[in-house]
C-alpha cells in the first residue's frame, strides 16, 4: 500500500495528514515531507495518523529523526488520532514517554 501525505499550513502550524502504511518503502517519502517542516523555528508540526493502519520500525525512525530536528530548531511535533495498533508500537518502544502524542487513540482510550 502507498502512503499519501497532505500538508496544510495555517499560521504557525503545519498540519500533516497521513493515509496508508509507513514502512521501509514509504518512510523516505515521509521523511522528505516531514523533516523540512521541523526546521522552521517556532512552528508546530501536527501529524494526523488516523488513516495509518500499519507502521514498522523504519517509520518510527522517521518520527525519531523529526523529534531530534524539532529540538535542534525550536519547533514542536505532535502526533494525533493514532490508531491503537500503531500506538502500541510507540508504547512498547518507550516513545510515548518522550513524544507529544494526543491522548485519544482511535479504537479506544489509552
Amino acid at each position: 500500500m502507498n502512503l499519501t501525505i497532505d500538508v496544510t499550513n495555517k499560521e504557525n502550524i503545519a498540519y500533516v495528514v497521513l493515509s496508508g502504511e509507513v514502512d521501509a518503502f514509504t518512510a523516505p517519502k515521509l521523511k522528505d515531507a516531514l523533516l523540512p517542516l521541523t526546521k522552521e523555528e517556532g512552528q508546530t508540526v501536527e501529524v494526523d495518523l488516523q488513516n495509518v493502519n500499519y507502521m514498522d520500525s523504519t517509520g518510527l525512525g522517521v518520527f525519531i529523526s523529526a523529534l531530534k530536528s524539532t529540538k535542534e530548531h525550536n519547533t514542536d511535533l505532535k502526533l494525533v488520532q493514532m490508531q491503537e495498533r500503531v500506538y502500541r508500537l510507540f508504547k512498547i518502544t518507550g516513545l510515548t514517554e518522550i513524544m507529544n502524542i494526543d491522548s485519544t487513540v482511535q479504537g479506544g482510550m489509552q
